[in-house]
């Protein structure tokens, strides 16, 4: 009788481990996908149409005007402020005026190399692709004399962009469901 059960046991313990390999080889559902995350950062970058304005013979009651056009030409946003770096003037002090502008705003209104050096102008936001112009006018008083003949004077600006705040940002449309972005 031992014999009988164990001809018995043998083989339905053999079924058991083979049921139990059977379970446990993959015997669930499954799902595999896969997703990409790309960046790109942002350019700041600006143009201006006019790197030099030169005036020659300006006389006593002379008043001469020029312009600059900055443009964004960078992928961001960003605001644009304009700073003398440097300046020069063998004028008698007062006589040669200059004035600044944007538009209708005045930026500055004084004695050519009257700005503090270094001092920035905020001149507003400039989105992507826009532009802002600045226009310099230079004037000789009237009540000059023979003192200003044969004189010089020159200013250096430097014209600097600075991207906006950052803010949050969505992923392209069509990935946020991926990422359980959006509605």
């Amino acid at each position: 009788m031992t014999a009988t059960r164990r001809k018995v046991l043998v083989p339905l313990a053999t079924l058991m481990v083979a049921g139990t390999v059977a379970v446990g080889s993959g015997a669930s559902f499954t799902s595999t996908t896969a997703s990409t995350t790309a960046v790109t950062s942002g350019s700041v970058t600006h143009v201006n149409d006019v790197t030099s304005l030169s005036i020659t013979n300006i006389k006593d009651k002379d008043t001469v005007t020029g312009s600059v056009k900055i443009t964004n030409t960078g992928t961001l946003p960003s605001t644009l402020t304009i700073a003398e770096t440097a300046d020069t003037s063998t004028f008698v002090d007062g006589d040669l005026k200059l004035t600044l502008t944007q538009g209708a705003t005045v930026l500055y209104d004084g004695t050519f190399g009257g700005l503090v050096n270094g001092q920035t102008i905020a001149l507003g936001a400039l989105p992507v692709g826009s532009s802002t112009t600045v226009t310099f006018t230079v004037k000789l008083v009237e009540t000059t004399n023979n003192t200003n003949e044969g004189k010089n004077a020159s200013a250096s600006f430097q014209w600097v962009s600075t991207q906006e705040a950052g803010s949050p940002l969505s992923f392209v449309p069509g990935y946020d469901a991926l990422f359980g972005q959006g509605d």
